[in-house]
């Protein structure tokens, strides 16, 4: 049984009856579409869309790792978007499809494929738990696209949507999903369509501000029952609507933006890029700082060996092209800097001072004056 639900007028309307066909014998029109999906679809190297707006906290699962979103971060396929308390996410896709998720709320993107002007775009997301809101763009009017809940898949035919998922909603339980259609902001309504999970049709919804319930469980075959939406939750659901619609309006010039720069710098796109290793050996780039123990070129790599007046330590050489440090005798062939006196000659260290691999010479003796020959005894002259 087939029904559309116009809760404007409050009405209920039966609009076709046909008699229930097995699961087996009504698969999805669409499921081809699906397929062609995962399989024109490269893995996720190349974004498929931004965040929009972000407030509070919200995550990405991807590669098994949880990382905090904020604002124009990319979005990939097989992401898990998620939320948490008092938060909301904001995420735009390539084809400006936009989702809003309210608080402790999850989706993920099964499949996502768009070209612009392409006739085989199709999409999947699947909405797991929370309130999200969302608002169909190219995808929707050009190909297939389709949202799946734990009790029903929905074929999105370019419209507003509102999807309500309980905490551990399933097949086998009642009230657990609610979907609701609401005009897009230039006034038009689209279609949204209604499928169990086998992909047998079980209703439509063409009205604006319209809605059903999905029931099942105990034994009865899963159903949508026209939901009679209250003043207060139309209030409540036109604020979510809002948020998805200024979203979008963000969401497209943010993903227009970052296309734009993934164009203009396409090495920055592989987020396993890393700098590349520095190579082995004492080459530096004149003006460095040497590594220690390294051979300078013209002079010998004596071990242990320390410039003339330098601290005591083992240390490299002056490099060309390098000022002295004060103190330092000049180097051959460096003009000394201004204000620096010529040093004559190689100032001894300090006294007692050992210095590693290089043996302690004794101390240089100076020179004492000559001392005047001793003055011998008066020789006695012999008579």
């Amino acid at each position: 049984m087939l029904f559309s639900a116009d809760a404007m007028s409050g009405s209920i309307r039966l609009a076709q009856t046909q008699p229930a066909q097995p699961p087996a014998a009504a698969p999805s029109p669409a499921q081809p579409a699906a397929d062609a999906t995962a399989d024109a679809q490269a893995p996720g190297d190349e974004p498929i869309g931004n965040v929009a707006a972000v407030t509070g906290i919200a995550t990405v699962i991807r590669n098994k790792d949880s990382v905090p979103l904020k604002l124009k971060d990319d979005i990939f396929l097989n992401d898990v978007l998620q939320t948490s308390a008092n938060s909301s996410l904001g995420v735009t896709f390539n084809d400006a499809t936009t989702f809003h998720l309210s608080a402790n709320s999850r989706i993920t993107v099964d499949s996502y494929v768009y070209e612009d002007g392409g006739q085989q775009n199709a999409a999947l997301f699947d909405v797991a738990k929370g309130t999200v809101a969302f608002v169909a763009a190219a995808v929707a009017k050009t190909g297939d696209m389709k949202i799946s809940t734990p009790t029903a898949t929905l074929g999105i035919r370019g419209t507003t949507g509102l999807i309500e998922v309980l905490e551990g909603a399933s097949a086998t339980s009642r009230n657990n999903v609610a979907i609701k259609l609401y005009p897009d902001p230039d006034g038009k309504v689209g279609r949204i369509e209604v499928n169990d999970r086998a992909g047998a049709r079980i209703g439509f919804l063409t009205q604006g501000a319209s809605g059903f319930a999905i029931r099942g469980g105990g034994g009865m075959r899963v159903a949508a029952v026209p939901l009679t939406i209250s003043p207060q939750q139309a209030l409540r659901d036109q604020g979510f609507v809002r948020q998805v619609h200024s979203a979008q309006n963000v969401g497209r010039q943010v993903v227009t933006e970052q296309r734009a720069l993934r164009r203009a710098n396409p090495a920055s796109n592989n987020p396993n890029r890393t700098n590349q290793p520095r190579q082995p050996g004492p080459q530096r780039q004149n003006g460095s700082p040497p590594r220690p123990g390294s051979p300078q070129p013209g002079q010998l790599n004596r071990p242990g060996q320390q410039p003339p007046g330098a601290p005591d330590r083992q240390g490299p050489q002056q490099q060309p092209g390098v000022q002295p440090r004060p103190g330092l005798p000049p180097q051959p062939g460096v003009p000394p800097r201004a204000g620096q006196p010529q040093q004559p000659g190689v100032r001894q260290g300090a006294p007692g001072l050992q210095r590693p691999g290089l043996q302690n010479k004794p101390p240089l003796q100076q020179r004492r004056p000559a001392l005047p020959a001793p003055k011998g005894k008066p020789r006695k002259e012999r008579h």
